[in-house]
């Protein structure tokens, strides 16, 4: 549906029209989003000046000509916000039946400041916007779908993959790593006419939600990264894991394509049932595989050598799954060398910021898996100068299995040959303090995540470091190891705090 739209709506001038501005079409008209959610219009505009080219369901992110989805939570109930969505131009605002049936009156006031608002009342408005994203992903029938899940490495895939494919295909991805119940949907509505491919991940932190979102996509093209222990404290075991992250084919059809990892002790009950093929992908695929440090991993496939610009095998394995997704879309191996050597590092993720400390930032996430990777790469590393600094922080959501984790972790940390070791968190401070050989001075231990935990790691490591000495930094996001490379890296390449 086409409709000119601009920012100065409608405020006060009785209209269901915007000001003059460029002709875009409704990414769903009216009878696409009430048919796709169950949805039952309250106040709006007609059909033919219903419009929406945007979704958001955080007001800031509320631009005009978008819609507004309030969502709610344990702690927080969105449709408090709706007044500052309304403010920032949302032309759509789905919300929750039982809050239009008590809050009539406070949306017929809204809609008389902001006649060309069309509210629209779902059962649940979270599974209103997951429905309205599956509604829209069935509107690019000639788009390649993929999905990538797994317990790690599902961000660093999709960006391999992307960049493999962005040689031969127009490709569209969730934006850092939107791949939650709500992210997914959200990253869904980026898809746009022009685009071929589609890679998305998806990822989930509860029982169910894996189903849901694949439901989203319906993906045609599933990776699983491996099967870990990342949020083994919601799903209660590996094997609850393995059955989570393999709902990703639960739309599959008979033309669909699974790539499941060669290695992983699970790929045997990833294939059962399966429709479709089965592609096992792994270090068979490759030859000449040499570690290059900091700088990355060379290897030979298919005769061609490449070279993946990340450390460590973790992200080299991540690259052979992608790499085995662009060989069924027919890509050369000249065409994903080009696509490897564009890679690049998200923020905390394998990231290397060289000065004359160089930190290695891996500190988006960390369960056990992908901390043991970061260590293993750690110990293998070879300086040629300076010395290695290891900065651990807690792993999160592992419930009963934290304590062991943690342990190991700290076991595993002694043999990298580090300087100096910094504990930080309640749960990997108190497994580094159990551990027999701890000495005050190559060890340090501190509890809690906060502004003084960081503070004493902080003045701790900027009396310890040297120039040519590597950190790596890895642990939970949440606790945001990344302000210690904020306070240190100026003051130990020369410049200001």
């Amino acid at each position: 549906m086409e409709r000119v739209v601009g920012v100065e709506s409608s405020k006060g001038d009785g209209l269901c029209s915007t000001m003059q501005s460029i002709p875009q079409t409704s990414l769903l008209s009216l009878v696409e989003l009430l048919a796709a959610t169950g949805g039952t219009p309250v106040l709006g505009c007609p059909e033919k000046d219903f419009f929406f080219d945007s979704v958001a369901t955080d007001s800031r992110s509320a631009v005009a000509g978008g819609m507004f989805i309030p969502l709610v939570g344990e702690f927080q109930d969105g449709h408090k916000y709706i007044p500052a969505a309304l403010q920032q131009g949302a032309t759509v605002v789905l919300v929750n039946k039982d809050f239009a049936a008590s809050s009539l009156a406070l949306i017929q006031e809204w809609h008389k400041d902001y006649p060309a608002v069309t509210f629209v009342a779902v059962e649940h408005t979270m599974y209103g916007l997951q429905a309205a994203a599956a509604a829209y992903v069935q509107k690019f029938p000639q788009l390649i779908r993929i999905g990538i899940t797994g317990s790690s490495g599902k961000t660093t895939t999709k960006e391999i993959l992307a960049s493999l494919l962005s040689t031969r295909y127009k490709v569209v991805m969730n934006k850092g790593n939107l791949n939650s119940e709500t992210g997914l949907p959200l990253s869904c509505f980026e898809i746009r006419a022009h685009h071929q491919v589609g890679v998305f991940e998806l990822g989930m932190n509860r029982q169910g939600e894996m189903a849901e979102i694949a439901g989203v996509l319906s993906p045609k093209l599933g990776v699983i990264t491996n099967i870990g222990t990342a949020h083994i404290g919601i799903l209660g075991s590996k094997d609850g894991i393995a059955q989570e992250k393999k709902q990703i084919f639960s739309n599959f059809s008979q033309d669909s394509v699974a790539f499941i990892p060669a290695l992983d002790s699970y790929k045997d009950f990833l294939k059962e049932g399966l429709a479709g093929k089965a592609v096992e992908y792994g270090p068979a695929m490759v030859t000449k595989v040499q570690a290059l440090g900091l700088d990355g991993t060379s290897f030979e496939y298919q005769d061609v050598t490449m070279t993946l610009p990340l450390p460590g095998m973790a992200n080299f394995y991540d690259a052979l799954a992608a790499l085995a997704v662009a060989q069924e879309l027919g890509l050369t191996p000249e065409e994903m060398k080009r696509g490897l050597a564009k890679v690049q590092p998200l923020f905390g993720r394998s990231q290397v910021l060289r000065g004359d400390v160089t930190f290695i930032q891996d500190c988006y996430n960390a369960n056990p898996d992908s901390m043991e990777a970061a260590l293993d790469f750690f110990c293998d590393l070879e300086l040629t100068a300076g010395r290695k600094i290891l900065v651990i922080g807690d792993m999160l959501e592992l419930g009963a299995a934290s304590e062991e984790a943690h342990r190991k972790a700290v076991a595993q940390a002694q043999r990298t040959g580090s300087s100096l070791m910094v504990f930080l968190g309640d749960a990997m401070s108190a497994a580094a303090h159990a551990a027999d050989v701890f000495t005050a001075d190559t060890m340090m231990a501190v509890a809690g995540k906060g502004e003084d935990t960081m503070s004493q790691a902080i003045e701790r490591l900027s009396s310890f470091l040297q120039k040519g000495d590597v950190v790596l930094l890895k642990g939970s996001r949440g606790m945001g190891l990344e302000r210690i490379t904020a306070a240190l890296q100026p003051v130990v390449s020369g410049g200001d705090a």
